[in-house]
């Protein structure tokens, strides 16, 4: 009888772990890093995870795990989800704030279309044109936020400077919009990349936040550069403080 290295039998042999993985073949047309991704999302413990309980993206159990260890999120705060498609983040917002149709306290910003997410405003708009934060403001019964949140990502192209650059662009971008609409001492979030928070970027949230840090979640895949960058403590107009309490976690 065949024996592998772990896990049940079938046929009366031993299953490994290798044998319970996904393959996905190369279709005529298909590239081979779409392939691949294609495999990877098959055999995510978090995208079957997000499935079975409903959620829209895996991406779902990164904030999850961000607000245990950091008590980001909690009942009755006003929250802003930048980029918001296809809607984990909302949700998760939704659901520890307390928010519902009749009493929104959480608004979702893509201009991508979104299926409707209960408690959740959703405004199909860019938020970098120049009337965004206004405009959030508004939807929101003219209260400012208390958590600006963004789990988005620049499109890449494969040369690495210049998506270097657009990274810290949108998070800069993020930055300044969460500046406009936060309500002193709110909270802002956003995913960037090893190497991509540039001395620009943290200069302008020494100058905002109480404190900056970096914290790399599990359900972040392992291979992936990403991190997430949690600014505390908003301060309007903050003096400038070279020395600002910066932390790696």
């Amino acid at each position: 009888m065949a024996k592998g290295k772990a896990g049940g039998t079938l046929g009366g042999g031993r299953i490994s772990e290798k044998d319970l993985k996904v393959r996905v073949k190369t279709a005529k047309g298909r590239k081979i890093g779409s392939t691949l991704w294609l495999q990877r999302q098959l055999n995510d413990p978090y995208v079957a995870k997000a499935r079975s309980e409903g959620y829209r993206s895996r991406a779902t159990y990164k904030l999850t795990e961000l607000d245990e260890r950091y008590r980001l999120l909690r009942k009755g705060m006003r929250v802003v989800d930048l980029g918001a498609a296809p809607g984990g983040w909302s949700q998760i917002a939704a659901n520890v704030t307390g928010s519902t149709d009749e009493h929104p306290l959480v608004v979702g910003i893509d201009y991508l279309d979104m299926d409707p997410i209960p408690g959740v405003i959703l405004l199909k708009k860019d938020f970098t044109d120049d009337d965004a934060p206004q405009v959030l403001i508004d939807a929101m019964g003219g209260y400012k936020a208390d958590l600006v949140m963004s789990d988005m990502a620049a499109p890449t192209t494969g040369h690495r400077a210049t998506d270097h650059l657009r990274i810290v662009n949108l998070v800069e971008l993020a930055a300044h919009f969460a500046i406009d609409v936060l309500n002193p001492g709110g909270t802002f979030i956003a995913k960037v990349f090893q190497g991509g928070t540039e001395h620009e970027l943290l200069s302008l949230l020494k100058r905002h936040f109480a404190t900056t840090l970096h914290a790399k979640p599990k359900a972040s895949r392992k291979e992936s550069a990403e991190t997430y960058l949690v600014a505390r403590g908003f301060k309007p107009a903050g003096p400038v403080d070279p020395d600002g309490d910066t932390a790696e976690d």
